[in-house]
């Protein structure tokens, strides 16, 4: 096989998966967010994601071991001020072992919005998370719109909900 056949192969490869990731974190290829019931971290007590229906989410996957997750809770809490009275809300999902450390987070930092504990089944549902932080944007109508791999910067983010909210 000649060299630049295999160099061309890699680049049509290096294309189709650039593509795809750029469809899939601007949102071309909505789907709907999955329904799911997990425990609070705070309470314990068992929240199903219907209580959000007809609200704009940012639902954000993190643990308390991940630098990027931790920066990421200022701005999680300001987007739930700044937007919260107008039907939305961040719903953070922990991948922690056990809520006591979560807890402890969240009353240290003034967490604002719902956490949840996650399970096998919410993260094969979100697509198999493999990463954290990974956070999702979801409309009011519960199609995930944009999502948002690694650290998202809080420009961004809130230029996104704010579009989605004004829809």
């Amino acid at each position: 096989m000649p060299k630049h056949s295999l160099t061309r192969k890699k680049l049509v490869v290096a294309l189709i998966i650039s593509l795809s990731l750029i469809f899939c974190s601007t949102g071309a290829l909505a789907v709907m967010m999955p329904d799911f019931t997990l425990r609070s971290a705070e309470s314990g007590k068992v929240v199903d994601s219907s209580k959000f229906e007809d609200q704009v989410k940012l639902v954000t996957f993190f643990a308390t071991w991940c630098p990027p997750c931790m920066r990421e809770i200022p701005s999680l809490i300001d987007l739930q001020d700044k937007f919260g009275e107008k039907g939305f809300s961040v719903i953070a999902i922990s991948v922690d072992d056990g809520p006591g450390l979560v807890r402890r987070i969240m009353k240290k930092t003034g967490i604002n919005y719902p956490v949840l504990m996650s399970d096998n089944q919410v993260t094969r549902d979100f697509g198999g998370i493999v990463g954290i932080p990974v956070s999702f944007l979801v409309d009011r109508n519960g199609k995930v719109v944009k999502n948002y791999p690694g650290y998202a910067p809080h420009s961004i983010l809130e230029s996104d909900i704010e579009e989605i909210i004004n829809k």
